[in-house]
């Protein structure tokens, strides 16, 4: 019997309210980094959905149903944590007390405001898609070099304040890649 499947018949067996693994990394049974293997992370969540799938309960009850739901719900969550590398990076400083805060710690480095004013002020004067194409590539560019250095800062340096700045500085460079991605799909 899988590990979810033996956790729903334990709980419908003492009639307790779920206690669903508080850490997505334990629940997926990965190491607590930022670095992992994408395909590795999607077996292991297809390989949980099968556990957990309340049809497979079917015979057991509604209860037994509705626990396996929960389970299946919270595996989703899961999953689209570990998978998107800026939320598994905010999710892991925030395991390490670090919190983003993001909607009340919005202080950036200098250097990152301009860096912002710049890219704003290219995207205003932009003529052609060429430009916001242009404009785009270096986006990305800076996004993934500061995805490496905040991976680095928590999985090499065990920075999980200085990862925590990085998070919030990605949480801006995002907002403005989906915008310029938006402006091309205008065009």
């Amino acid at each position: 019997m899988s590990a979810i499947a033996a956790a729903v018949v334990s709980l419908l067996e003492s009639d307790a309210v779920p206690h669903l693994a508080d850490n997505d990394f334990v629940l997926f049974g990965l190491a607590e980094q930022f670095t992992q293997d994408a395909s590795a992370l999607d077996g292991k969540w297809k390989a949980l959905q099968r556990e957990a799938h309340p049809d497979k309960f079917a015979a057991q009850g509604a209860n037994a149903q509705r626990l396996a739901m929960q389970w299946s719900v919270r595996i989703n969550e899961a999953y689209q944590r570990l998978k998107n590398p800026l939320k598994r990076a905010a999710y892991l400083c925030e395991l390490r007390g670090a919190p983003i805060n993001a909607e009340n710690n919005t202080a950036m480095p200098a250097a990152f405001l301009m860096q912002q004013m710049a890219w704003r002020e290219q995207a205003d004067e932009a003529a052609t898609d060429a430009h916001i194409e242009a404009l785009l590539a270096e986006v990305s560019q800076t996004k993934q070099n500061l995805l490496a250095q905040c991976g680095r800062a928590l999985d090499e340096a065990h920075a999980p304040q200085a990862a925590s700045s990085m998070v919030r500085s990605l949480m801006f460079i995002e907002k403005f890649e989906t915008e310029l991605e938006d402006k091309l799909n205008v065009a």
